[in-house]
C-alpha cells in the first residue's frame, strides 16, 4: 500500500533553514508528481510546493515561494523540501502529499515551528 513517510521537522528560530523529507513506498515513485502541503493550527491545509514526475518541473505557492525548493531523489523514492529564511507564520505541520487516480494520499505530517 501506499506509505508516505515525513521526517525532518522541528523547531528553529525565524531566518534559520530547515530540511524536511518524504520517504515513500508502495507505489512507482518516479511517475508521479509529489507535492508538500501544510496546515497551521485553525487554518486549512494549503499547497507549498509540487515537483511533477517528468524534467524536473515545480511550482509554488506564494507564501513560500522564493524560500523553499522542491526536489526529488527518485532512486530513493524521497521528496525534499528545503526551507529558508523561515519565519514565525510558517509554524504548521507539514504534509507530504500524491495524487493516483483521483485520490489523494498523504503522511503523518511533521511539525516545524518556528520560534525565538
Amino acid at each position: 500500500q501506499v506509505q508516505l513517510v515525513e521526517s525532518g521537522g522541528g523547531l528553529v528560530q525565524p531566518g534559520g533553514s530547515l530540511r524536511l523529507s518524504c520517504a515513500a513506498s508502495g507505489f512507482t515513485f518516479s511517475t508521479y508528481a509529489m507535492s508538500w502541503y501544510r496546515q497551521a493550527p485553525g487554518k486549512e491545509r494549503e499547497l507549498v510546493a509540487t515537483i511533477y514526475n517528468t524534467g524536473g518541473i515545480t511550482n509554488y505557492a506564494d507564501s513560500m515561494k522564493g524560500r523553499s525548493t522542491i526536489s526529488r531523489d527518485n532512486a530513493k523514492n524521497t521528496v525534499y523540501l528545503q526551507m529558508d529564511r523561515l519565519k514565525p507564520e510558517d509554524t504548521a505541520v507539514y504534509y507530504c502529499n500524491t495524487r493516483m487516480r483521483g485520490h489523494d494520499y498523504w503522511g503523518q505530517g511533521t511539525q516545524v515551528t518556528v520560534s525565538s
